[in-house]
């Protein structure tokens, strides 16, 4: 079945979203949280539902812990931050640990078109999607506009067509 009459399927369809901020500095309220707010109005735009917003620091258990309580009310979580290469970036690692299937494309169009936008600098992200259980999971850099880029080029145009695929 061709990609548009997928898409044409699962129009309408309800897909709640959860948000998962890993960052130290607004954990601890040290910078204010520009991320909430503005997934919220993307996804509004989509007309989806953002259910939940959870700030925790670059910690495996805590990201473990807001991960499992996400999953089990929403359809797809968005994890924001922890994907370059230093020392406290671990979402990635910690997502990949529960990942059920693989979604490398997310990661490879994110990463062009981040390398289309700001150059060579777009290989130092490791942003990655996967299913964990039958659930979507996103991890991309916590700055706003990389969370721009991946909800508005990627994401949401998709996410419906995804969850759909998921539900068979």
């Amino acid at each position: 079945m061709p990609v548009k009459e997928h898409r044409k399927e699962s129009e309408g369809l309800e897909v709640k979203l959860c948000l998962i901020i890993t960052s130290d500095s607004i954990h601890k309220g040290l910078k204010k949280d520009e991320i909430t707010p503005h997934v919220s109005k993307l996804v509004d735009k989509f007309k989806l539902k953002l259910i939940k917003s959870i700030i925790v620091p670059n910690d495996a258990e805590q990201i473990v812990e807001a991960l499992n309580n996400c999953l089990s009310e929403c359809d797809v979580c968005l994890v924001t931050g922890g994907t370059g290469i230093s020392r406290k970036d671990i979402s990635v690692d910690v997502v990949k640990k529960l990942c059920v299937k693989e979604l490398p494309g997310f990661g490879e169009i994110f990463r062009y078109l981040t390398y289309v936008r700001y150059g060579s600098a777009a290989m130092l992200s490791r942003a990655h999607a996967c299913v964990i259980s039958d659930k979507l999971v996103f991890v991309m850099p916590g700055s706003p506009d990389a969370v721009d880029l991946a909800l508005k080029e990627i994401i949401l145009p998709e996410v419906r067509h995804a969850v759909f695929e998921l539900r068979k």
